[in-house]
């Protein structure tokens, strides 16, 4: 008897505790229902990322030569490109290879810029100048012209593209963690991390870090589309992911020019994607800023 009561009483508080979770979502999205929308947005790529063989009617890399061209209908929702590929199937695929490119890139470009901003600020003196003279140089370039001199380098793939959009991300996120990581540095209790014998590392990992999440991750969502655009960007212009790869700026390349006038559909469902990712992300990021940012809180 004791047993079941111990158990109910379990059961009870678990759900409780959902209940909470629930009323805490709900009152999330009713505070920031544009958030809620790119939530919405960014979990229905994640979904089709995720199970892209299972939601894809067809193969995204088959040719059919028999069905060119053919406008969207029952056989092919979205209609197929010059060289009979079913576009839906590659729409789906290709969020794979965004949010691939996307993630990967901004994680990087975000992480190497905690650390690298946190180190600056808690040097300071000679080290923190030249950092930042040296950061000045890169922020200096546009994303968009730093990714292209980059990939020019090293050659168009999927690899390069995330390493072109990761260098120019450290500096942007370096300084806004720094700014946060100088007001970190005088609290007492990094002083007392010295005064204990605790090496730089520790202090800067351990420490500081954590105490700067709150800018790192606004940065981190609000790099997922920018790193998407430009991803997409880089492989209009040839120069990003290639062949036979599904990537929304491979479709937009393919048929955005020579077929706009006469099979509008190959260039407008990529160009639809594109921009409903990357809004997705932007209102999600402007979300999750207001919300870590005690600054921007609505009482």
């Amino acid at each position: 008897m004791a047993a079941t009561d111990v158990t109910s009483v379990s059961e009870i508080d678990e759900l409780r505790s959902q209940k909470n979770i629930f009323q805490k979502f709900a009152e999330l999205f009713r505070k920031q229902p544009l958030g809620a929308v790119g939530f919405a947005v960014v979990i229905a790529m994640i979904i089709m990322a995720i199970f892209a063989n299972i939601i894809s009617p067809y193969d995204p890399e088959l040719n059919d030569f028999a069905a060119m061209l053919v406008a969207p209908g029952a056989d092919y929702w979205l209609g197929t490109d010059q060289f009979g590929r079913d576009i839906l199937s590659r729409l789906v695929y290709g969020a794979r290879t965004a949010l691939f490119v996307g993630f990967a890139a901004s994680f990087v470009g975000a992480s190497c810029g905690l650390v690298l901003g946190v180190m600056s600020a808690y040097f300071g003196g000679t080290f923190d100048l030249i950092f930042q003279r040296v950061m000045d140089v890169f922020m200096s370039f546009p994303l968009i012209i730093m990714a292209l001199a980059i990939v020019s380098i090293f050659g168009p793939s999927t690899q390069n593209v995330i390493i072109a959009i990761t260098i120019p991300f450290i500096p942007r996120c370096a300084r806004v963690v720094r700014s946060n990581a100088l007001a970190i540095r005088e609290i007492p209790y990094v002083d007392a991390a010295r005064a204990l014998g605790f090496g730089h590392a520790r202090i800067i990992l351990r420490h500081m870090a954590p105490n700067v999440m709150a800018p790192f991750l606004i940065m981190l969502t609000s790099f997922v589309g920018q790193a998407i655009l430009t991803e997409a960007s880089l492989s209009y212009l040839g120069l990003g992911v290639q062949e036979p790869t599904p990537a929304w700026g491979l479709m937009l390349q393919g048929g955005a020019e020579e077929y706009i006038e006469s099979e509008p559909w190959i260039a407008i469902f990529p160009g639809v994607a594109i921009s409903m990712a990357v809004f997705g992300f932007n209102l999600f990021g402007d979300s999750v800023r207001d919300v870590l940012d005690p600054r921007l809180r609505t009482q």
